[in-house]
């Protein structure tokens, strides 16, 4: 719209129309918010087919620039096909609309309807399964639109996951698909048409690695379903069948789902002491906490992982909790859960890039700020990576491994919050050692370090040292004098055949933190 501001006016131009929903009526109907602040009869709803929003986010503001000239984005969207008739009407608050209806406008809208294709989604056997879908028209722009997503869709992603045999309603014309399911699969793109009727698009997964068939298990263990990226308005953060669904489609194996201060006594209603119903053989999903808005906090946040019990004794808020981590930790050990600390390296950062180095850190982050206390008791089974710069969270796990200890290294995302771009963005690879999936057994294969972190792009499989495998006997070689050993693995990486200069160019602080690309190294000339 071409806005003529010859006032100089910079309050925020607002839109309405008789033809369009109110946004609290919105919320109530589509969303399940809460109630309206006004009664809002049947035909009101039902009478009202347009949806209409200003677009006031980045790269715009919300309010007007003053400018003699300006352009703003009005989002329109019909819930009807055919031709429609809309009274369309501005103004930039109280006072300002115009007496007599001369503000407003009528305006003919041809509405064109949208079309249900149906995804038939198959993975590497053939099998039906879940996957993520960019979708894209001709001038780029990605259906479904992202402002206007719910969930299980989230409006801060670009793709979408779904099912075998789901459908999606697009606009006929035609389309770029990417599509894949996570790191260990290729990304795959085609280009596909919507016609006038109902049609159904084929898609065909490829892995380049597949660790579960050696017995290497994929898993996350720090997923948020509430607070950071998430709505905690009308509805507080999403539900599991939302989060089950991402899992999937990212091939996790292990989905811990950590309930913290956000939302913290709706999302605590999930918690069941066991995997979620909404599990599959493939895909666990487990509703944990996370020690994050409590009053320990500022000595760094926690998880924890496989709890039987998910209120400290004695706490009905979560201001009774305690006050420092070691009284958190015992107690969640007691009952048999796997701990440690999150995002460990906020709060430990240092200018060396080296490893180890000697700078002393400030401690004064939200990360393994206490862990230097806890560990000395034998509390923390590990520290988190990937989701902070690795010299950062690395250099105290090495400092302490050097002075006798034994806590492990797990891979977190901390979706939707340090990464927001997908669940499984770091992640720990436990071997089960022939055993079937099973949450209880991953979180010890993590505790006992019988397991590698990874960014899923990168895999160092059946590592040993003199033919002992990581994470059994504790993971000691005992040497009777110094001598040469014999280190065996099977190293996998996917890169692209052009190396990526502007990850490899960025310092170890900038994200991403762990990516394939950083340890690439250089080709001498002649050799391929």
């Amino acid at each position: 719209m071409k806005v003529r501001n010859e006032g100089g006016v910079t309050a925020q131009l607002k839109a309405e129309s008789t033809q369009a929903l109110p946004v609290y009526a919105r919320a109530k109907e589509f969303v399940g918010g809460p109630n309206p602040p006004q009664t809002i009869k049947p035909h009101d709803v039902i009478d009202r087919w347009l949806d209409l929003a200003m677009f006031d986010k980045a790269p715009l503001n919300a309010a007007l620039s003053g400018l003699n000239l300006e352009y703003r984005v009005i989002q329109l969207y019909s819930r009807d096909a055919g031709r429609r008739e809309a009274q369309l009407g501005f103004n930039v608050g109280q006072g300002t609309q115009d007496i007599g209806f001369r503000n407003d406008a009528a305006i003919l809208f041809n509405c064109l309807p949208a079309v249900d294709t149906t995804l038939r989604v198959r993975d590497e056997r053939g099998r039906p399964t879940t996957a993520s879908f960019i979708i894209r028209d001709w001038q780029g722009r990605i259906y479904p639109s992202r402002s206007k997503r719910l969930a299980p869709d989230f409006a801060f992603h670009p793709q979408i996951y779904r099912e075998d045999g789901e459908r999606i309603r697009l606009p006929a014309g035609d389309y770029e698909v990417e599509y894949t399911r996570g790191p260990e699969y290729l990304v795959r793109r085609q280009t596909l048409t919507v016609g006038a009727d109902s049609g159904t698009w084929s898609f065909q997964l490829e892995r380049w690695i597949n660790p579960a068939a050696r017995g290497w298990y994929a898993g996350d263990h720090h997923i948020h379903a509430a607070g950071c990226l998430h709505y905690e308005s009308p509805t507080q953060g999403v539900l599991p069948e939302d989060m089950i669904r991402h899992i999937k489609g990212e091939a996790l194996s292990i989905g811990a789902v950590l309930t913290w201060g956000p939302c913290y006594y709706y999302q605590k209603q999930f918690f069941e002491a066991k995997i979620n119903q909404l599990s599959t053989a493939e895909n666990l999903m487990r509703y944990d906490v996370e020690i994050s808005g409590f009053p320990s906090s500022h000595n760094g946040h926690l998880a924890l992982l496989g709890l039987r019990q998910q209120d400290y004794p004695g706490a009905t808020k979560l201001e009774d909790w305690p006050t420092w981590n070691l009284p958190i930790l015992r107690w969640a050990k007691a009952q048999g859960a796997v701990v440690g600390f999150a995002h460990s390296g906020w709060g430990l950062e240092v200018k060396s890039d080296q490893l180890p180095n000697y700078e002393l850190p400030k401690f004064d982050g939200i990360g393994a700020n206490e862990y230097v206390v806890d560990v000395t008791h034998d509390a923390v089974d590990f520290i988190s990576a990937v989701d902070t710069p690795f010299v950062w969270e690395l250099n105290v796990w090495y400092h302490t491994l050097n002075s006798g200890f034994r806590t492990r290294l797990s891979g977190e995302t901390d979706f939707p919050c340090i990464y927001g771009e997908r669940v499984g963005l770091g992640r720990s690879y436990v071997a089960l050692d022939g055993k079937k999936l099973d949450y209880d057994a991953w979180i010890r294969g993590v505790r006992d370090g019988r397991a590698y972190v990874s960014d899923g792009k990168s895999h160092l499989l059946d590592f040993k040292v003199n033919n002992l495998a990581v994470g059994t006997n504790k993971s000691e070689l005992r040497l009777k004098q110094p001598s040469a050993v014999r280190v065996t693995a099977q190293a996998a990486a996917l890169l692209d055949e052009k190396p990526n200069e502007a990850t490899r160019a960025k310092r170890y602080d900038v994200q991403p933190y762990w990516d394939a690309e950083r340890a690439r190294w250089p080709v001498a000339p002649g050799d391929s």
